[in-house]
């Protein structure tokens, strides 16, 4: 391992895996406020057609931010092994091929947003009302979009090379800028014009930029030894064997994120079927389990990142004991959070419910069902994670899909007549259970040891693609 990285194949494996998870679940749990904090501000301050605008046009991004998170977390694969194996060339070369593609897709995607977020949001049924606030919020966000991308791949570079500290602390700079902006350019200050819903995506925009720029600047500031310098700017040009690596692994780890968001809305069109007060109460549900998942996937993340450097080092038994805390550390801490959600989810039901509301003991009565089955699904995310450190990614979404699509939604609506809403809340753990059996027999049994992040088959389609073009 190269002078100033940090080395994950090497010292005690459960504190630095620890150590490792901890600033990636703080910055998890950041970037949730921030987005609560940020709705506060649009939709008491401008009012309910201002937040359904902001949330329909969140939605969109969402789904822009999953579809480029394969991607990020192939790089991230990628440099975290190369490192492993001493070989720093090959994952700068990483670096600097992934930051030509990532920029040209964000670019790209900011204005075909800009450009088309008008006929998108009415494809998605903004209401009338909502719809010139949600353009107005769009466009912005969207021309935020490159610097919010380039930000996220950033970080995704550093917990590659086993730095999970470094984002955290410019997290707090893009949180606390984002935060702090928001009031300035919705309402105006001084010579700062009063920009409304607008106002609230140039704060995220600037955020995002200032945060970027400062980034860069310290990592070349602390001489890191993975920012490009004088006569390696050629690594920029795009090694075609990288990008198909980002591609064609990177979409299956996107489309999980994308089976994990349909089973959510599928649930939903059964929930809304009970009426208002069942609506509610999910709704409240679905923020609290949000932070419950919170510590599966950070662990989930780090032990990726911890494995992908081992297995390129060729320590198989830190990998196997990687493994075996994430595990641990998963059933400790998602444990934990559903023991704090049993003995007060009154309380945190009431954060989002008004008080004596029929919703909270619905609410109530889900937790209880439903909570506890986000510790097994959090036990096969962390095996996931394990695995696509070495390239497997088409059975965690094979799994994804069997559990979450084949099992959760058909169970909860096969049983709906004749357990009513109980049959949505029993699906989770029914679908969570097979899920981590499936895991672990594929972890156990599969081949994922054998795969490869760049196969011999794409480096060589790769050199005849820069034949054909040079």
């Amino acid at each position: 391992m190269p002078k100033n990285f940090h080395s994950l194949t090497e010292g005690p494996i459960a504190s630095r895996l620890l150590l490792f998870t901890l600033p990636i679940l703080v910055g998890n749990v950041l970037q949730s406020l921030n987005t609560s904090v940020n709705s506060v501000w649009i939709g008491r301050y401008l009012g309910e057609a201002a937040l359904a605008g902001s949330s329909n046009a969140s939605i969109v991004m969402f789904l822009v931010m999953g579809a480029m998170f394969g991607a990020f977390m192939a790089a991230t694969i990628l440099i975290g092994q190369y490192l492993g194996a001493g070989r720093l060339l090959e994952a700068k070369r990483v670096i600097g091929t992934a930051t030509t593609f990532v920029t040209l897709l964000a670019v790209a995607m900011g204005v075909i947003g800009w450009v088309f977020c008008g006929p998108l949001l009415r494809l998605m049924q903004t209401p009338a009302h909502a719809m010139p606030l949600a353009i107005a919020y769009m466009r912005v966000i969207f021309l935020a979009l490159p610097f919010m991308i380039l930000y996220i791949f950033a970080t995704s570079v550093l917990r590659g090379a086993g730095d999970s500290r470094t984002p955290l602390y410019f997290l707090f700079l893009s949180v606390g800028l984002d935060i702090g902006l928001n009031p300035v350019f919705i309402f105006g200050i001084g010579p700062i014009p009063h920009l409304g819903i607008a106002g609230s995506a140039l704060a995220t925009l600037l955020a995002q930029a200032i945060s970027l720029i400062v980034l860069i600047v310290f990592l070349y500031q602390r001489k890191n030894p993975l920012m490009l310098h004088k006569g390696e700017f050629h690594l920029l040009k795009m090694d075609w064997s990288i990008v198909h690596t980002l591609v064609f692994k990177g979409i299956p780890m996107a489309m999980q994120m994308m089976v994990v968001s349909l089973s959510m809305v599928l649930m939903i069109s059964l929930v809304n079927r009970f009426g208002i007060d069942t609506t509610a109460a999910f709704g409240a549900a679905v923020q609290i389990w949000n932070y419950i998942q919170m510590p599966s996937f950070a662990i989930s993340m780090a032990v990726s990142s911890m494995a992908a450097q081992n297995i390129g080092a060729r320590h198989w038994d830190r990998v196997a004991s990687t493994t075996r805390l994430g595990v641990i550390y998963q059933l400790l801490l998602t444990g934990a959070m559903v023991g704090v959600i049993e003995l007060v989810g009154h309380s945190f039901l009431g954060l989002f419910l008004p008080a004596g509301s029929p919703s909270i003991a619905i609410g109530l009565h889900m937790n209880h069902i439903v909570a506890w089955s986000f510790i097994f699904f959090g036990i096969s995310l962390v095996l996931f994670g394990v695995v696509r450190a070495n390239g497997a990614v088409i059975a965690p979404l094979i799994i994804l899909v069997v559990s979450l699509l084949g099992v959760r939604f058909p169970m909860a609506w096969l049983f709906l007549d004749r357990w009513h809403a109980d049959a949505i809340w029993w699906s989770f753990p029914a679908s969570s259970g097979l899920a981590v059996i499936l895991a672990f027999v594929y972890y156990n049994f599969g081949r994922w040891r054998e795969a490869k992040m760049i196969t011999p088959q794409a480096r060589a389609a790769a050199a005849a693609a820069s034949t054909e073009l040079g």
